[in-house]
């Protein structure tokens, strides 16, 4: 099970912090993955990474910009977003899979969303 958190309201330019909290003892074992869904748009890809942490992978819009983390120990991944723009606003999505992919049709378990707003 995943659950997604930190989403808000912030200016552009501004940053926030995504948390995605799982349970069970296999967390190591899935890559982790974030994609968005704004308002009339397919469900994006963003970024993921590993089951280790060690590699990550981003979408060209985001890289630069949002750094994804884990802590195995915690059951946790983050995306910190930096440099937000308007058009990063969207629902952000966590999902658990066997590898580290960009489709989300690879991912097995997802979040319920967290909404994120970049004003002008």
């Amino acid at each position: 099970q995943l659950q997604a958190s930190g989403g808000g309201l912030v200016q552009a330019g501004g940053s926030l912090r995504l948390s995605c909290a799982a349970s069970g003892r296999t967390f190591s074992s899935y890559a982790v993955g974030w994609f968005r869904q704004a308002p009339g748009k397919e469900r994006e890809f963003v970024a993921t990474i590993s089951g280790s942490g060690k590699s990550t992978r981003y979408a060209d819009s985001v890289k630069g910009r949002f750094t994804i983390s884990r802590d195995n120990a915690k059951n946790t991944v983050n995306l910190q977003m930096n440099s937000l723009k308007p058009e990063d606003t969207a629902v952000y999505y966590c999902a658990a899979g066997p590898l580290w992919e960009v489709s989300p049709r690879r991912y097995d378990y997802w979040g319920q969303g967290t909404l994120v707003t970049v004003s002008s």
